[in-house]
């Protein structure tokens, strides 16, 4: 098998070569979402969903903190193969792992020790509580897992092997499907069951990306002379990817809040729908962009810019094109995106095909967006990336949420997001075309 050069090889080819993989590595998150809705829609009812979706900023803490070490670290790790130096690689992929191992235990520790007040703050209130109990407890148990699943597969994709970054994930979430329905249906075992299979299937995750410490191919080694600025590195340029991910959690959080206060249940139903939706969309658009940074990383590290502007025209016209794709089916089946996760009375349908057509539209500008963050990362301007990723995640979300209602009611949550899309991508393009790493 020929080995694949990214500095030499046709940029066309190492993009063809690594979209599907990285699409459906980032899909990790949201397949195990995805089926745990489905289940439970139809094996629990609505309250059921609604107490996943209070617990939807969890997984997004463990993937993202995942994501903060392996992608911080990835694209060191990338940058330090572009200009030959092999120590420095593997000391930023070792920084990343203790750190990654550490924050693991934390969370599963202080997840159960703090669970109650935790999940109070997330919004639980008390139709909810036996049912977020349930599946949170379990959940907690399984953040080691969900956060090395995460933080494994960038690293092996950074090491040349994405195809095993997709079978990883493919296989993890396959299994999860065929256990959420065994556990849920035949056993009867409601949420605890579709908590045990995610559990169990990240864990299958794990293990087949752990195959390729011990492959032929693999150039990843823990080595020692690790200093505290490289752990800095790691986290300073992972911060961006932590934010990118935490947006689902952080905008989910808000939502849920709001709406509760002005929808009730009812809203949080139709919410956690939608978010399941964004969920979908938001891992191919990272897969998207994730399939250009170990590209653009290594080429920027050998200096080679005209490769840089290539990779990030292709990733362009790839997004643009996923976001028209997400954005129509919104609005022309709004009732099937509905339908697929619960069986809908009109009152849940009355609220759900508006709030489903205006939230879609903002997946047209949401791909650029995310590979803008990547952009930047790999180019090494962090500060850039987390510019973006405060602003699309943070201040836009949290202004517009509580002002849009004032004026348009719960249609105004509907709308945060489109709108905070569209501003985020002009301030993108203004900071674009400041840069001057792509100019002749």
């Amino acid at each position: 098998m020929k080995k694949v050069n990214l500095l030499e090889d046709p940029v066309k080819k190492l993009f063809a070569g690594y979209l599907l993989p990285s699409i459906s590595a980032t899909m990790v998150t949201s397949i195990y979402i995805l089926a745990d809705t489905l289940m439970i829609g139809r094996g629990v009812g609505a309250i059921g969903i609604a107490a996943l979706n209070i617990l939807l900023p969890l997984f997004s803490l463990f993937f993202a903190t995942g994501m903060l070490f392996g992608a911080g670290g990835g694209i060191l790790l990338s940058v330090c193969k572009g200009k030959k130096d092999g120590l420095a690689a593997n000391q930023y992929y070792t920084a990343a792992f203790i750190m990654a191992a550490g924050m693991s235990v934390t969370y599963t520790v202080f997840g159960h020790a703090f669970f109650l007040p935790i999940t109070a703050f997330l919004g639980r209130n008390g139709n909810m509580t036996p049912y977020v109990e349930e599946y949170g407890r379990i959940l907690i148990s399984g953040a080691p897992a969900f956060l090395f699943a995460s933080f494994y597969q960038v690293f092996v994709r950074n090491d040349k092997a994405p195809r095993l970054a997709m079978t990883a994930v493919v296989s993890g979430g396959v299994l999860n499907i065929i256990l959420d329905y065994i556990l849920m249906f035949p056993m009867q075992m409601g949420m605890k069951g579709a908590a045990a299979a995610t559990v169990i299937g990240s864990f299958v995750t794990l293990f087949i990306l752990l195959t390729h410490l011990v492959s032929k191919e693999n150039t990843l080694r823990f080595v020692t002379g690790i200093r505290l600025k490289q752990a800095a590195d790691v986290v300073k340029n992972g911060f961006s990817s932590f934010l990118l991910d935490m947006c689902n959690g952080i905008v989910t959080f808000l939502f849920n809040r709001q709406i509760l206060s002005i929808a009730g249940e009812l809203g949080v139903v139709v919410y956690g729908i939608i978010s399941n939706s964004a969920y979908i969309a938001s891992s191919v658009n990272n897969g998207i962009s994730q399939a250009v940074q170990p590209i653009l990383a290594t080429n920027y590290g050998a200096g080679k810019k005209e490769r840089l502007k290539e990779v990030r025209h292709l990733a362009e016209g790839t997004a643009c094109l996923s976001g028209v794709l997400f954005a129509g089916m919104g609005l022309l089946f709004p009732a099937l995106v509905t339908e697929a996760f619960v069986r809908p009375d009109k009152e849940i349908l009355t609220m759900a095909v508006p709030a489903v057509r205006i939230y879609f539209l903002s997946f047209a500008a949401m791909g650029l967006n995310v590979l803008y963050t990547t952009w930047f990362q790999s180019v090494m301007e962090p500060a850039n990336a987390l510019r973006i990723c405060l602003l699309r995640g943070i201040v836009l979300n949290s202004l517009l949420v509580f002002v849009l209602p004032l004026f348009m009611g719960v249609t105004g949550i509907w709308t945060v997001m489109p709108v905070t899309e569209v501003l985020t991508l002009a301030v993108c393009r203004i900071m674009l075309k400041k840069q001057s790493i792509c100019r002749r």
